[in-house]
């Protein structure tokens, strides 16, 4: 191989090494990354994993020996339906909050535990499941009929309650 040929081939790889340094850094920038959880304690933001392709979903968050109390992982099934969730080969135990597709928070399983296989289901049908540390969610007060916030959600806690009649046009 002359020299003009390993140039060429050590600037593939060079270009090659910058497009994956960008794709990681816009990834971890992503709106969908981050997310927020708005309780009547206050407002949790926190920093996610996206499971939204089947081999993401069945992984999930398996073999892991931590969670940060801001770490999560958003299971997005595109539309809304029942979704099952076991804890085989997770080795922390997690809650699992169901989201509908409007943000709103509609079953909470606390502190599902490591290993176990028993299904938990989402007992209504549901777009999103958020996985996050086991316990974190009573530590942040969370209710059923919270609100969750994330780019893919859009942003529930921007539309004006029912309640209110819309703005005049005047």
């Amino acid at each position: 191989m002359n020299i003009f040929a390993q140039f060429r081939s050590a600037m593939k790889a060079a270009r090659l090494a910058v497009l994956v340094l960008l794709l990681s850094v816009a990834t971890a920038c992503s709106a969908d990354n981050q997310a927020t959880l708005h309780t009547t304690k206050g407002t949790f933001n926190f920093n996610l994993e996206i499971a939204d392709t089947e081999a993401s979903r069945e992984r999930g968050l398996m073999f892991r020996t931590s969670l940060a109390p801001d770490a999560g992982m958003l299971f997005d099934y595109h539309h809304e339906q029942q979704a099952f969730f076991w804890m085989q080969n997770t080795l922390i135990p997690l809650d699992m909050i169901f989201i509908g597709e409007d943000g709103t928070v509609k079953t909470i399983h606390i502190n599902a535990r490591p290993m176990d296989t028993t299904a938990i289901p989402s007992q209504v049908p549901v777009r999103f499941v958020l996985e996050i540390a086991g316990g974190r969610s009573e530590e942040i007060g969370l209710r059923i009929g919270d609100k969750f916030g994330n780019s893919r959600v859009g942003s529930p806690m921007d539309q004006p309650p029912s309640s209110q009649p819309p703005p005049s046009g005047n």
